[in-house]
């Protein structure tokens, strides 16, 4: 009786080490995930710096230099904020003030990527008089030509879905709808021909598989003007935008790709002389 009473004893132990154990390991795994989430959330790797080179905006455009008080007032723009909402693919109010502050010398700027129509009436009320806003996006009975390729993000599709259910946009109605030209289909079909080397600004935001990213960036480049600026939205890592994060990590091996701190944004300026646009 005594042995069978300490075999009990034992198992029981054995049992609350296992049960122990397993409370660990899954304290550990949590741990591991706040990590990583906290780590994304500041644009940086968990055990370093993302491979694209962080810069500040003045890093990319003397609009953006500060004066002694501050931001410069060339730097003042007509604004929306997002606060707290969520918007699908909604970019954060830093990033909404960088893209509306470029257009201010833009007189051709694209849009990848139509979505709630922010960025377009945010472009046309803050560029030249004399500047057009081009922004294409599928409509929402236009889904069935959206071609994923394999390998592309499954994730991707859905977001796709989510950000082409407009067919009235914010500028829809207000002083500058007639700045600005909306195109719908898929952009892989888009002929880019009749915009190639007119473009002051490209802002690729359309869907995020990578196969799409791929065909707009290469769209882009023929588009952009000398000296002109390509834009890529939602540069936020190997979990949240898996395609976005790939692609450009590998096109920044060709070309001086640029993160802007404190956002998803990720550019380029185009040399003044244009090199070849083939990429990867």
């Amino acid at each position: 009786m005594n042995s069978i009473g300490i075999s009990g004893d034992f198992l029981m132990d054995i049992g609350l080490i296992f049960l122990i154990l397993i409370f660990l390991f899954i304290i550990g795994v949590l741990s591991f995930l706040l990590l990583r989430e906290r780590a994304e959330h500041r644009h940086r790797g968990l055990f370093g710096p993302w491979p694209i080179r962080k810069i500040s905006p003045a890093d990319l455009d003397p609009i953006f230099d500060k004066g002694p008080h501050g931001p410069s007032l060339a730097s003042e723009v007509v604004f929306l904020g997002r606060g707290t909402l969520h918007v699908p693919g909604g970019t954060t109010d830093s990033e909404t003030w960088i893209l509306a502050t470029l257009a201010k010398n833009a007189r051709c700027a694209f849009e990848f990527g139509t979505c709630t129509g922010k960025t377009a009436y945010l472009w046309a009320r803050n560029m030249p008089a004399d500047g057009q806003v081009i922004t294409l996006t599928l409509s929402p009975t236009e889904m069935k030509d959206y071609h994923p390729a394999s390998g592309d993000a499954a994730a991707a599709l859905e977001a796709a879905r989510e950000e082409s259910v407009f067919n009235n946009f914010l500028y829809n109605g207000t002083i500058v709808e007639t700045k600005i030209v909306q195109l719908y289909g898929d952009s892989k079909a888009f002929d880019e021909t009749p915009y190639r080397d007119r473009c002051d600004l490209i802002f690729i935001d359309g869907s995020h598989a990578y196969s799409y990213v791929k065909s707009d960036t290469q769209k882009a480049l023929r588009m952009a003007r000398p000296g002109g600026i390509i834009l890529w939205h939602d540069y936020r890592g190997a979990r949240r935008a898996p395609d976005v994060f790939r692609y450009l990590n590998t096109l920044a091996q060709q070309l001086p790709l640029m993160h802007i701190a404190g956002t998803s944004l990720v550019a380029y300026r185009v040399p003044t002389t244009k090199l070849s646009s083939s990429v990867p």
